[in-house]
């Protein structure tokens, strides 16, 4: 089983930055949580509605399951809020061992500014306190410091994970 590593947080925080680049280093194909969601999630968020655990399940389930699959070929790296702990057990079900999570952590006011930033995206800052205040920060991964470059942050990573570059 190759490695599966989850780069989690909450949107806005870089995940796609730091994935893509991750990816481009190491040749581990790259994958956005957000191209799993259906339609329906996606027009909640646009119309400011946060998305409740019933809306997630489907989108986990699709997550997981690319997850089971790129494990037994090169392995991935997938871009993930994974905000709360039952949805990290449900991501790694079954393959705990190969599973790898990186958290990229930062406060409200550096990431609602990112947010603000943004074009064409369906996630709108408005509904980034309702992420913060279900987030359960993780306790089995490695935190990185979004105020850090993306490059610092992904050569950080390459280090503790022992890939290669």
């Amino acid at each position: 089983m190759k490695p599966i590593i989850y780069i989690m947080g909450v949107s806005g925080c870089g995940k796609t930055t730091i994935g893509n680049l991750l990816s481009s280093q190491t040749g581990i194909p790259f994958f956005d949580g957000d191209d799993f969601h259906p339609a329906a999630n996606k027009a909640k968020m646009e119309k400011g509605i946060p998305l409740n655990d019933q809306d997630r399940a489907g989108w986990l389930e699709a997550i997981h399951e690319k997850a089971v699959e790129e494990s037994q070929k090169s392995g991935a790296i997938i871009a993930c809020s994974a905000l709360k702990e039952k949805y990290r057990d449900s991501l790694s079900a079954n393959m705990e061992h190969a599973v790898h999570w990186v958290f990229l952590r930062g406060d409200f006011a550096t990431i609602y500014d990112r947010m603000k930033q943004r074009k064409d995206h369906f996630m709108p800052a408005s509904l980034l306190r309702s992420q913060y205040d279900i987030l359960e920060e993780p306790d089995n991964a490695l935190f990185e410091d979004i105020s850090q470059p993306a490059e610092a942050i992904v050569a950080d990573i390459l280090k503790k994970l022992k890939l290669s570059a």
